[in-house]
């Protein structure tokens, strides 16, 4: 009995002493940091689908007192950090593919190094809108865009101009050369993706033969107005279409057409408008047709000023007439007009009136 009791003491003091040589009472198997950081991409890394370029970064394993988290983009102290369990960090990427360096330490100081692919790719815009007002500043909105580069569409090999989200640029003052003219805008993700949006801009000449115009000649008083096919190609006109004004029995004198213009009219460019007319019916010669340049900018003149009238001459041609506003002191040197009215036989309600309009132009 005295001898098993002695072997019994033995192996005691030797479980004693091998638990005594464990380091400060951690053991030196260290192969639960094979767990510190998961393979899984999806659950550490949390991308950012705004084009903000966040991501968020949240270390993964068991049994570590801390991470260090390489972000593998900056410099200094903005290039890592240092996160505890069950904690996260967030970075602001460019687009771009990157390394990340997550290094995981114990209660004891050991560290085990692991490194991550982690692509950030910025989405293209979507929803680009783009404004324009009187005086030709442009605006645009989009989601998820950085930025904006903006093409006026008026010179060749274009720079483009850079637009901050929010920004309106100064006004644009288009040439004399005419137009239709194309806005473009492209929407910046930050990254390679870009969205692109256009607008057709139009102001005189006003022919009808672009497509990509809308050639809006809004009624008031109940005319009608519509683009059509030239009635009479020939003589001072040949061309495909025209536009077709019908004033019926009975609609009040007032009665017209309003005509937005995407770019003003310059008078920096010319005081006379000159339009060609066909008048299929002879009752109509002598009635005076009314070119009325309406909405200046800055409000000078007012409307009703710029009014000019004048009588169809002949019936089953094309003639020219000649609105010429240079003598209107009321009119200053650069105004800019942003609407054209046409009116006819203002003297009289419809007696059932059509005639055909086309090419109008500015000019000296």
């Amino acid at each position: 009995m005295l001898t098993i009791k002695k072997l019994t003491a033995i192996l005691c003091t030797a479980v004693l002493f091998a638990a005594c040589i464990k380091k400060d009472g951690i053991d030196q198997d260290l192969s639960f940091l094979n767990s510190a950081s998961s393979a899984n991409a999806s659950k550490l890394f949390d991308i950012s689908t705004n084009n903000s370029g966040v991501v968020k970064i949240t270390p993964l394993g068991e049994g570590v007192s801390s991470f260090t988290v390489n972000y593998g983009h900056g410099t200094g102290a903005s290039a890592s950090a240092v996160v505890l369990p069950g904690y996260s960090t967030s970075h602001v990427y460019p687009e771009g593919t990157y390394t990340v360096v997550i290094v995981a330490k114990d209660l004891a100081g050991h560290e085990k190094s692991t490194s991550y692919p982690l692509q950030v790719t910025y989405r293209a815009p979507e929803n680009v809108t783009i404004t324009t007002s009187d005086e030709m500043k442009v605006k645009a909105t989009a989601l998820y865009a950085k930025s904006f580069l903006v093409y006026y569409g008026d010179v060749a090999n274009e720079t483009g101009t850079p637009m901050a989200i929010d920004q309106e640029l100064p006004p644009h003052t288009y040439p004399a050369s005419g137009g239709p003219f194309t806005l473009r805008v492209v929407a910046l993700s930050g990254g390679a993706a870009t969205t692109t949006a256009t607008k057709t801009l139009f102001g005189f000449p006003i022919d009808f033969e672009t497509a990509a115009v809308n050639y809006f000649f809004g009624t008031f008083g109940d005319v009608t107005f519509t683009k059509t096919a030239n009635p009479a190609s020939g003589g001072l006109n040949t061309s495909a279409n025209v536009g077709r004004y019908v004033k019926p029995a009975g609609v009040p004198n007032w009665s017209g057409t309003y005509s937005p213009l995407n770019i003003p009219l310059n008078f920096a460019y010319g005081k006379k408008v000159k339009v060609l007319v066909y008048n299929p019916d002879v009752a109509n010669v002598g009635k005076m047709m009314n070119v009325e340049l309406e909405w200046a900018i800055g409000g000078t003149p007012a409307n009703g000023v710029a009014v000019l009238k004048a009588p169809f001459t002949t019936s089953g041609a094309w003639e020219e007439l000649v609105f010429d506003f240079s003598g209107n002191a009321g009119i200053p040197a650069n105004a800019k007009f942003t609407q054209l009215v046409l009116r006819f036989n203002d003297a009289d309600n419809g007696a059932g009136e059509t005639f055909y309009v086309d090419n109008f132009r500015l000019t000296n």
